[in-house]
């Protein structure tokens, strides 16, 4: 199940920081996101409990939430549906198009070329 764009922003405070509490996560998205309310961030972490995007330990007072998935798997599978309807699948597409809308950095470049020769 594809996560929303809220679910993404819990699912990023959870990879960055661990496995957390809901107040945790709900502190994170104020300090980084934007103003969001502790019920809200409850109800959807419930609700991506439900759907098997995170996992809940019920074992100590408060309830500990974790990645259901590891966040490398997640995102590629994200990336493939996102090229795959977007651009037809097709990866150089995507990465003219990222090119041409982005300045890139000659640091960000010569990372670009050693990965190109790592994968010969």
């Amino acid at each position: 199940m594809e996560p929303t764009k809220s679910e993404l922003e819990i699912l990023q405070v959870l990879w960055e920081h661990g496995p957390s509490t809901v107040r945790f996560v709900n502190d994170k998205l104020n300090e980084e996101k934007r103003a969001v309310q502790y019920s809200s961030t409850l109800k959807l972490m419930q609700i991506m409990a439900e759907k098997g995007i995170v996992m809940r330990d019920e074992s100590s007072m408060k309830h500990i939430y974790s990645p259901a998935e590891p966040e490398d798997k997640t995102k590629s599978a994200l990336l493939e549906r996102f090229v795959d309807s977007m651009y037809k699948g097709s990866a150089s597409s995507l990465v003219m198009q990222l090119f041409g809308n982005k300045n890139t950095s000659a640091e960000e470049l010569s990372e670009i070329r050693d990965f190109l020769k790592n994968l010969d």
